[in-house]
């Protein structure tokens, strides 16, 4: 029989909720940290029976590192798109959320849906995802650092110690873009998923890169669709009888840093990229803001970068039929 274990993972902490014979449900919580992994799988050991099987989201950094423990310890795991279980949440009409409340919702999910066995991401692709989010948020750091700057700031001590500052965060910041593009040029999977990536017009290496890093197997999801979501730039309606909300705002259960990776680049697309600048444009004529065409186009890019990536073919606008990218 398999013991079924949903983890709801936070920076610091996992709660774990472990599914008994006779329905009841085993709760615990751990340091997300080596130490806290050991003492969970001790507790496991005591409570599970022939097979394991752990269901957690994907969480990026907070959820990598136990998903490789688990799995070095020969446990089916599977790392599920937040979305999904959000959703499964929903439809059961789910009203209270707790991290214990959440785990148990992940097990149950894990019980009824059966989603398939996680595989450890290559180790370049790791190297990659560090380095990738390592710059994130060196510029994060940069552009805080120039918003004090620009804020005013009376002392010159001050003024010449931020100046400082951002100087030496312009200088890691080249490093590591030099880093990210000599990692990529010395693994050929990553090479050619770039250079596949850079033939979609609005997409330059670092963007491309970026992308990468956030999406570890493009052969996880089964349509574009699934790769929206785990971006979470999906719609999310509301409605309630007649009335429906004049805008759809997009679910953000998903990943962050993918929607930022993905910004910039929609806003060069909507001039360079032929698709997708007929696209805004028809979104235009509609009535829409700039901002809902923006994300629009953002959904519409990881459309395509979904196609490129799955085919191995690069970017061909006359390819592609006029109802791709239709809404």
């Amino acid at each position: 029989m398999t013991t079924i274990v949903g983890i709801d993972i936070a920076k610091a902490k996992f709660d774990v909720a472990l599914l008994l014979e006779d329905g009841r449900v085993d709760y615990g919580q751990f340091d997300n940290t080596p130490k806290g992994f050991k003492q969970f799988n001790t507790w496991l050991s005591k409570r599970r029976s022939d097979t394991l099987h752990a269901c957690m989201e994907a969480t990026g950094l907070y959820s990598n590192d136990l998903a490789l423990f688990l799995h070095q310890q020969g446990y089916t795991v599977s790392v599920v798109n937040p979305a999904r279980i959000s959703a499964y949440g929903d439809s059961l009409l789910r009203r209270n959320k707790t991290d214990k409340l959440d785990a148990a919702l992940i097990a149950d999910f894990c019980r009824t849906q059966t989603p398939p066995p996680w595989n450890p991401p290559d180790p370049s692709w790791l190297e990659l995802q560090s380095l990738a989010r390592h710059l994130q948020d060196l510029e994060q750091t940069r552009q805080q650092q120039r918003n004090r700057l620009g804020s005013g700031v009376r002392s010159s001590l001050v003024r010449e110690q931020l100046q400082r500052h951002i100087a030496l965060l312009d200088e890691q910041i080249d490093q590591i873009k030099h880093h990210i593009q000599d990692h990529l040029d010395q693994h050929p999977d990553l090479r050619q998923q770039k250079e596949l990536l850079t033939s979609i017009p609005g997409i330059g290496d670092l963007t491309a890169a970026k992308l990468l890093a956030q999406i570890p197997n493009i052969r996880a999801f089964d349509d574009p669709r699934q790769l929206v979501a785990f971006a979470g730039l999906n719609p999310s309606q509301h409605q309630s009888g007649n009335s429906r909300r004049s805008k759809t705002p997009i679910s953000k259960q998903g990943h962050a840093c993918l929607r930022a990776a993905l910004y910039m680049p929609a806003i060069s697309a909507k001039q360079h990229n032929p698709l997708l600048r007929a696209f805004a444009l028809r979104l235009s004529q509609r009535g829409l803001s700039g901002l809902e065409i923006v994300v629009a186009v953002m959904r519409k890019l990881l459309h395509l970068v979904y196609g490129i990536l799955k085919s191995g073919l690069p970017f061909d606008p006359h390819f592609l039929s006029h109802g791709a990218l239709s809404v």
